[in-house]
């Protein structure tokens, strides 16, 4: 006889409750941040009612002929002492890292020298060299001379170039030598398995992967020149933004606006600049980057889930 007892009874999954999550609350961060907007109104308050600060001067001069003209010869300056730091920190980077010992002595007195020494006092000196050489001549001893140059109209403005840049360049040649160590030893290795000269193999093989590590101090040390050539009043060469600001300031007895004008335009073209160093930097580290755009993202998923690749 069959067994009619009822099958056992199947208990019926739940799902659990709900959990009632509560954001953990920061109080705290409300009230600093609210002390800091606080402070500020304040300050931005009591600057546009401080008579000291000029407002009606700094409206009158901030696009000033003067201070527009002044504007592009810094960036002038900038952009030339740049140009001759670089070209020349790469030489000096190659000659440390050369096996020729003279070279490398070579290049560690220059680093030596030019960043011991501050860049004030190198430009003081670069503005006296019309004094200590009255003419420069290239030629044989006791013999002809094939090349001769008077300094007796010196022009300030390269002197100014040149001592902004051949500073710049000690330190360049620092960062150039570490993006060049940054890159394997390997590729190195490969380029010299197939034939490559060492000259070759930093032309086309290290410098090339270096410029990943190198960009990004080269632009800080790019917007620290443009700063930089604020002191090249020591050469002197007086017509770059912040000697010329003073030089109108000193003349109405207003320095303050002045100065505030000639603050307003390095903020101007320092934030261009930190624009143009974003760009390039995330250039030079396509190869670097893990970040997968959507369509990676769509085949990775398609492909994971065996689907056919169009």
């Amino acid at each position: 006889m069959a067994d009619a007892s009822p099958p056992p009874a199947v208990e019926e999954e739940t799902s659990p409750a709900a959990i009632d999550a509560v954001p953990l609350r920061h109080p705290w961060r409300w009230v600093m941040a609210g002390l800091v907007i606080i402070g500020l109104a304040l300050f931005a308050y009591g600057a546009a009612t401080n008579e000291a600060y000029r407002w009606d001067t700094f409206g009158k001069y901030l696009f000033d002929q003067r201070i527009s003209q002044a504007a592009w010869n810094t960036l002038q300056l900038t952009i030339f002492s740049m140009v001759l730091a670089l070209i020349l920190g790469v030489a000096l980077a190659v000659m440390r890292l050369s096996p020729n010992p003279v070279l490398k002595a070579v290049s560690w007195l220059y680093l030596w020298i030019f960043r011991g020494t501050p860049v004030y006092v190198q430009l003081v000196l670069w503005g006296l060299v019309p004094v200590i050489y009255k003419n420069i001549q290239l030629g044989v001893p006791f013999g002809p001379t094939f090349f001769k140059f008077s300094l007796s109209e010196p022009n300030f403005f390269m002197l100014a170039i040149l001592g902004l840049g051949l500073n710049e360049a000690a330190y360049m040649a620092e960062i150039i030598r570490a993006g060049i160590s940054s890159v394997p030893e390997g590729q190195s290795e490969a380029s010299t398995a197939l034939g490559m000269s060492w000259w070759m193999t930093m032309r086309r093989t290290v410098l090339p992967q270096a410029m990943r590590v190198i960009i990004p101090p080269t632009g800080n040390e790019f917007i620290s020149m443009l700063k930089t050539t604020s002191l090249v009043t020591a050469v002197p060469y007086s017509f770059e933004l912040y000697g010329r600001s003073k030089d109108i300031g000193v003349a109405l007895f207003q320095p303050i606006p002045l100065l505030l004008v000639a603050s307003t335009w390095y903020l101007a073209v320092t934030s261009v600049l930190m624009v143009g160093q974003y760009y390039l930097e995330r250039y030079y580290a396509r190869g670097a980057s893990r970040k997968l755009t959507s369509k990676q993202l769509e085949t990775l998923a398609k492909a994971q889930m065996g689907e056919p690749h169009p």
